[in-house]
């Protein structure tokens, strides 16, 4: 359901409005994903230090998700970093980007209330510096009685880890509950994912022209439609994401089913079943 009294359309920008006239606001996406990418790239082709391109990326991060308060979309989930560059970049790197996070959620509190925008977090954020934690429990505590926008945090997420977390988790209830394995369902499965209290994404944004997921929200994106754009992350702007919805609502959702324009007639139901007799 859409945040009732949280429209601000006035607020976009003229360009942003002009696409924004031509969407369906009924027919908004409920729930956008969108993997962050090109933050390197975009410091490396300004010859600029990488620790600027993800300066640059956070400011990305408030302006998408100033727009998408503004229209009313009631979730936005953003991949801001992932188990793997926990693991894998440079722990100099891994240290500022802790400390980047941190700086975001002190500086931008107040723009989030201003927005009517509530922050939470996905991932294992347990595993996060002490002092990046006591920071993120303030910032949610301090936005929990926003009613626009939920704004989420992939941190140090991998949607394989997830999914280990959640069978680790379904397993242990299902011990206590003597439950046997065949009684498992998806909707079990759903209930034990970081993500069991929000819906499932429609759309997925890729920044930076990758044609990969990247470990993310693998379970969650199963009928996603999947937008890639070559922009970098850095220069991704609220209208951007706007254009990302407009060709959203141009495409047919079928979940697996025929498309509307596609039927079968009796005749060729009963042709069907002589062929298989």
């Amino acid at each position: 359901m859409r945040p009732a009294g949280t429209l601000r359309i006035h607020e976009l920008t003229p360009e942003e409005r002009a696409i924004y006239d031509t969407l369906k606001p009924e027919c908004l996406p409920e729930h956008v994903a969108i993997i962050m990418d090109g933050n390197g790239r975009w410091a490396g082709s300004r010859s600029l230090k990488r620790f600027l391109g993800h300066q640059q990326g956070a400011k990305s991060v408030q302006l998408v998700t100033e727009t998408a308060s503004r229209i009313g979309l009631p979730w936005l989930t953003l991949y801001a970093f992932s188990l793997e560059n926990n693991l894998r970049r440079p722990k100099a790197e891994v240290s500022f980007l802790m400390r980047l996070l941190k700086s975001y959620l002190e500086g931008n509190v107040q723009r989030m209330m201003d927005n009517n925008v509530r922050i939470r977090y996905i991932g294992r954020t347990h595993e996060l510096p002490s002092e990046v934690q006591e920071t993120m429990q303030w910032a949610t505590e301090t936005t929990v009685a926003n009613t626009g926008t939920t704004l989420t945090l992939a941190l140090n997420y991998g949607g394989r880890s997830e999914l280990v977390d959640a069978f680790r988790s379904l397993a242990t209830e299902m011990r206590h509950k003597h439950l046997s394995p065949e009684r498992i369902t998806e909707e079990d499965i759903h209930r034990h994912l970081y993500t069991a209290h929000m819906p499932d994404p429609d759309l997925l944004i890729r920044t930076s022209g990758e044609m990969r997921i990247s470990n993310y929200l693998l379970w969650q994106i199963a009928y996603a439609e999947i937008f890639v754009t070559n922009r970098l992350w850095p220069d991704f702007r609220g209208i951007h994401l706007l254009e990302a919805i407009a060709d959203f609502q141009r495409r047919e959702r079928r979940f697996g089913g025929l498309s509307e324009s596609v039927g079968v007639t009796d005749e060729e139901a009963e042709r069907a079943k002589i062929a298989v007799s």
